[in-house]
Parts: structure tokens; C-alpha cells; sequence
């Protein structure tokens, strides 16, 4: 973890909740969010995260997964259980690609492996923060996406597949938006993370990874596969080159 300069453009106006039981790692970054000009509250646990996050209502969680009373994937689904879908950065030692979609599959929005970098942990926080308030746009609103058997709706915020309604989170829906706004092109990992995530500096494409064999598991359930990977490149959304192509968009 390095020392922490302060950024040139910060977001203000945004109150962070960070969990993280090493006092000096939540000291670290309660001064480097507070000198980026957000509000902060803190907490050491579980229990302590949860009444915070009642009583703070925060804009966004950086939350620790190992905790002394629970673990922060477990904490995010009781938090998502109660109603609360404050979007949640979680700090991770668990670099494997399992633990990353279990976290992710919890309702978190993204991840830093530990030891981490300050500076990448603010523009991770403000890149979450940009896409969870960005404005709606009724008239910049796209008709439904279509392809094969899916269905995508901005307007519903739903997804379909074969008429199946498709439970997915905020950032798989926008993952899949970005694959169905150009189906059959294969797009890279560093622009689906510029599209999705909206990173301006170059990130850790393991996160587009995680989050594909995610999305594969719920849109994939049922053949034919429509979601494809290109080694070496990235990914494509098209039907399997034996299926007649009858997609629309």
C-alpha cells in the first residue's frame, strides 16, 4: 500500500463507509478518502458495518471480506436481503477467480486484491460513484436490444431469454447491454472495461473475467451458448457458427 497523493479531480459531496478491521489500513484510507473531499465513516466489523450502514445511509461501502464476525461476501447479501443496495467496493486477499464471483455473485460492484494501491482504490470509488449516479435519460434511452432468444429492455431494466425473465445485477446488466449493443463483434477486455466499468486508466481485466462467467451462467443456462470467447482478445455475443442466425436487433 503506498502513500496517498491527493487526486486532481475528486467526487465530492459522497459519504463512504469503510469497513476494515486492521486499524491501520482504515486509517489509511479514512484519511485518503477524507483528503479527496468525501465524507467518511468507519467501521471494524460486521455488526458495526451494518448499523452504520442503516444509520449513514452511505453512497458506497469499501468493505474488508475477512472480518472478525463474518465475511464481507456474507455481509453484502444480508445488507442486499434488507434492501440495501449501496454499491460496494470490496478489498480482497483472495485472488482466485472463484473467490471473485463469489463476491461478485453477493451483490458487490467491484474489487482490489490486497496489497493494494490507494490511488487505484480512489478511481475505483469514483468510477462506481459515476456510474451508480449518473443521471436516467428517458429520451436517451435505447429501444429494446435484441438477439437470438434475448431480450434486453433499459427502459424495464429487465432481461429475457426465451420469454424467462433474468435475474441480473446492475453491472451484469450493463455488461450484457455493451455485448448486445454489438452483437457478433468481438470486443477486447479494455474496451468492454472502458464501456462497463468506465475506468479512464488501464485495470485489471480480470474483473471482465469474473463477471462474463458470471453473466455466462444465467444467460447460457439454456442452448445454444451465445456468449463467446476469443482467446487473446475478448468476448462475443453471436450464435454457435452451426446455428442459423436469425438475430434482430
Amino acid at each position: 500500500m503506498d502513500q496517498y497523493t491527493p487526486a486532481r479531480t475528486p467526487v465530492a459531496g459522497h459519504t463512504v463507509l469503510v469497513v476494515e478491521d486492521d486499524p491501520s489500513i482504515r486509517t489509511l484510507l479514512t484519511s485518503a478518502l477524507t483528503a479527496a473531499g468525501y465524507t467518511v465513516a468507519s467501521a471494524a466489523d460486521g455488526q458495526e458495518a451494518m448499523t452504520e450502514a442503516g444509520s449513514r445511509r452511505p453512497d458506497l461501502i469499501v468493505l474488508d471480506v475477512m472480518l472478525p464476525d463474518t465475511d464481507g461476501f456474507q455481509l453484502t447479501r444480508d445488507l442486499r436481503a434488507q434492501g440495501t443496495y449501496t454499491p460496494v467496493l470490496f478489498l480482497t486477499a483472495r485472488t482466485g477467480v472463484e473467490d471473485r464471483i463469489i463476491g461478485l455473485s453477493s451483490g458487490g460492484d467491484d474489487y482490489v486484491t490486497k496489497p493494494f494501491h490507494i490511488q487505484e482504490v480512489l478511481l475505483r470509488i469514483r468510477a462506481i460513484l459515476r456510474r451508480s449516479s449518473a443521471p436516467a435519460s428517458t429520451s436517451g434511452v435505447r429501444p429494446p436490444l435484441r438477439y437470438a432468444d434475448l431480450t434486453l429492455d433499459e427502459r424495464t431494466h429487465e432481461v429475457r431469454r426465451t420469454g424467462r425473465l433474468l435475474k441480473l445485477s446492475p453491472t451484469e446488466f450493463r455488461l450484457l447491454a455493451c455485448l448486445l449493443s454489438r452483437p457478433e463483434r468481438v470486443l477486447d477486455k479494455t474496451e468492454i472495461l472502458q464501456q462497463v466499468w468506465q475506468y479512464d486508466f488501464s485495470g485489471d481485466t480480470r474483473i471482465v473475467d469474473t463477471y462474463v462467467k458470471n453473466l455466462r451462467g444465467k444467460i447460457d443456462r439454456d442452448p445454444p451458448a451465445l456468449i463467446h470467447t476469443v482467446r487473446g482478445v475478448g468476448y462475443c455475443l453471436r450464435l454457435p457458427r452451426d446455428e442459423p442466425n436469425t438475430a434482430a436487433r
